[in-house]
């Protein structure tokens, strides 16, 4: 039965239309796949070595096992944002007379072989073998690898049982953000904790029946979960939710503008993908403690400025890239009123704009690691809004992709192409570039300022720029109205 499951799914899977539309993003995303596989091959293999070379009196295994109780949240946070259970095309079996528990053992077992598993397994399996070759008890090692692949398969089930919770995914971010914090402090010492923890299972490899109970433990919630929605009526229907409804007459002060600000909060919060798309970027202001924690880039300042970007762009890149695709469904009825182009876009850029200053506002704290580092955060806010703001306005003339609201957020890759990843090179890649055009030759202040004047000077021409816009989505009206209008 599992067999004539693959059949049916690879004959879906190369007959949609989806298949040939979606080809160039699939070969990218191929491409990508390879080089996080190489790349924890190549940390599997050299960790062991490269820890010995930076920390010779430290034991490599106790150094990689402090951190692995961060690796393991981090990596269910990910698997929250991206993996979604491989549920097939269920709907036209519930009415055959295929037992629902080989419906549900079949879905379950698929996910055992998601990528998001596979990739770890590059990086705990070389290790594993680096440690037998270098003297370390085989069968610890051999232990400790088994506990990993099992903690791998129980990530992947306790997800599919919390992916629903917007508690549990706030939870994990919290404890990660927690327990970094303690640590970099030294109030708590949580690599302290991971160690011995996993110290305990390399010297007594019996305690790896412990992931295999919770294994099979999330294994047997999940299944009841599944045999509980597998309807017709239940797991399949279309649920409709009522509208919450809130007082957005704050907007009114805008004028013409209001009424397209309160519809794009509304579009935001109402709907999965954009809801999620907004709470992520308040993620993004984190993203900064990656870099700027780090020596190792201190003496990068590209890569700095990268970074600084990030913080304050999380709303501008992640939302702004996909305007205005997010109103795909309706786009053909929202062209047939009469209203006004020019302030259908600039409430999209005030919008942003909003976003991003909301963003810099948060970020104040990255002053405590000094004062170059928050100029930094500072013209990156400027030119977010000076620059970033009107390229990904007029990079939306050009967006053909539908998108579903209601789809989930992580991990979907609907509205997006190769032209996305093209967008993003100028968006990211220009400033950079600016900065070390003029700090080169004249020093660091003089990158930032440069980045800035770019930023204000697309701040006091925008009206000039939105314009020209607005005038490039009226040409291309029709064009988007008939592309949007495509199923597939």
């Amino acid at each position: 039965m599992f067999r004539q499951f693959l059949k049916l799914e690879w004959k879906q899977y190369f007959r949609s239309s989806y298949w040939q539309k979606g080809l160039a993003l699939k070969i990218i995303m191929g491409f990508f796949a390879l080089y996080m596989m190489a790349s924890f091959l190549v940390l599997g293999i050299g960790s062991f070595f490269i820890i010995k070379k930076l920390m010779p009196d430290a034991d490599p295994l106790q150094v990689v096992n402090s951190y692995l109780l961060f690796a393991i949240t981090a990596d269910l946070i990910f698997r929250y944002m991206m993996q979604k259970l491989p549920i097939m095309n269920i709907k036209p079996l519930l009415i055959l007379p295929i037992k629902k528990s080989k419906q549900i053992h079949y879905v379950l077992t698929k996910s055992v072989f998601s990528p998001f598993n596979f990739f770890s397994l590059f990086f705990y399996i070389p290790f594993a073998i680096v440690l037998m070759n270098q003297g370390y008890d085989i069968l610890g090692a051999f232990g400790w690898l088994i506990c990993m692949l099992l903690i791998i398969q129980c990530a992947n089930f306790l997800n599919f049982i919390i992916n629903k919770s917007n508690t549990a995914f706030w939870t994990l971010a919290t404890i990660l953000a927690a327990s970094s914090t303690l640590q970099y402090f030294e109030v708590f010492d949580s690599k302290a904790l991971s160690q011995s923890v996993f110290d305990t299972v390399y010297a007594n490899p019996i305690f790896a029946v412990i992931p295999t109970v919770l294994l099979i433990v999330f294994y047997m919630i999940n299944y009841k979960m599944l045999s509980n929605q597998l309807y017709l009526d239940d797991a399949v229907k279309v649920k409709v939710k009522t509208a919450n409804t809130a007082d957005l007459s704050w907007a009114n002060r805008f004028g013409e503008m209001a009424p397209f600000i309160k519809n794009e909060i509304r579009l935001i919060w109402r709907n999965k993908r954009t809801k999620t798309v907004f709470l992520m970027s308040f993620l993004f202001v984190l993203y900064g403690l990656i870099f700027f924690t780090q020596k190792t880039y201190q003496d990068m300042p590209g890569i700095l400025i990268f970074a600084s970007l990030f913080v304050t762009g999380g709303f501008v890149l992640n939302y702004g890239q996909f305007i205005p695709a997010w109103e795909s469904a309706y786009y053909k009825m929202l062209m047939s009123q009469n209203i006004s182009y020019r302030k259908y876009l600039e409430s999209k850029w005030f919008l942003m704009s909003i976003m991003t200053t909301a963003l810099f506002v948060l970020a104040t704290p990255y002053i405590y690691f000094g004062l170059d580092i928050y100029l930094m955060i500072v013209v990156g806010a400027i030119f977010n809004v000076g620059f970033n703001t009107l390229v990904l306005l007029y990079a939306g003339s050009f967006n053909r992709k539908q998108i579903d609201l209601n789809a989930s957020g992580f991990g979907n890759t609907q509205g997006a192409s190769a032209k996305q990843f093209i967008i993003i090179l100028p968006v990211m890649g220009f400033p950079v570039a600016v900065f070390y055009a003029f700090s080169l030759p004249l020093g660091f202040n003089a990158g930032l300022i440069a980045i800035a004047a770019i930023g204000v000077l697309g701040l006091v021409t925008k009206n000039y720029f939105m314009n020209i816009i607005a005038k490039k989505y009226i040409k291309d009206k029709y064009a988007a109205i008939h592309a949007f209008n495509q199923k597939g």
